[in-house]
C-alpha cells in the first residue's frame, strides 16, 4: 500500500493459510491490510476481484464479501490488541461472530476498499465495525466479535 511497508499480514504471520488473509495461500484471497494512522485501531485494504469471484457476471459473489470482511476485521482486532498490550507480534485472534450486511451488488471490474475499525475491547473479545465499498459506494457491511485464543485452541500457533 505505502513504499514498501509490509501488510500486518505479512508481517507477522508470512507462512498464515487461511483462504482469506494467508500470504502463503497461493489460491486464497490475500488480503493485504495496512494501519490508516492515527491510533491504529483502523485497517485499510485495496483489493481487486477477478472473474473466478464472481456470483454472475461482473458482480462479487456474496460468500467472498463475508470472507474479505471477516479476514480484515480480524487482522484489526489482532492489531488493535498488539498495540493496546504493547506487544512485540499480535495474539491470535478467531471470529465470535460476524454478521454481513448485503447493501448492493459489488462490482468486480475494479478494486473494492475494505475499511474496518474497532469500536469496543473488552478483555480479549474486541467488536470490530467494517465496510466494503466499489467505485465510491458502501456495497456491505459487517459488525463482529474478534477473540484473542490461549494456548490450546486449535488456532493459537496459526501466527
Amino acid at each position: 500500500m505505502s513504499d514498501g511497508e509490509l501488510s500486518v499480514q505479512a508481517r507477522y504471520a508470512p507462512h498464515n493459510a487461511c483462504f482469506g488473509c494467508g500470504p502463503a495461500n497461493a489460491q486464497g484471497l490475500r488480503l493485504e491490510s495496512f494501519p490508516t494512522g492515527g491510533d491504529g485501531d483502523e485497517l485499510r485494504c485495496d483489493w481487486t476481484p477477478s472473474p473466478h469471484h464472481e456470483a454472475f457476471p461482473g458482480m462479487l459473489n456474496g460468500g467472498i464479501t463475508g470472507a474479505l470482511l471477516d479476514c480484515h476485521s480480524n487482522w484489526t482486532a489482532a492489531h488493535h490488541l498488539l498495540r493496546a498490550r504493547g506487544l512485540d507480534a499480535p495474539p491470535c485472534t478467531v471470529t465470535a461472530d460476524f454478521h454481513v450486511t448485503l447493501k448492493r451488488p459489488t462490482p468486480t471490474d475494479g478494486p473494492v476498499t475494505l475499511l474496518a475499525r474497532v469500536v469496543s475491547t473488552e478483555g480479549d473479545k474486541v467488536k470490530v465495525e467494517a465496510t466494503l465499498s466499489a467505485r465510491g459506494k458502501v456495497t456491505a457491511t459487517c459488525v463482529g466479535t474478534f477473540v484473542a485464543v490461549r494456548e490450546g485452541h486449535p488456532a493459537f500457533h496459526r501466527w
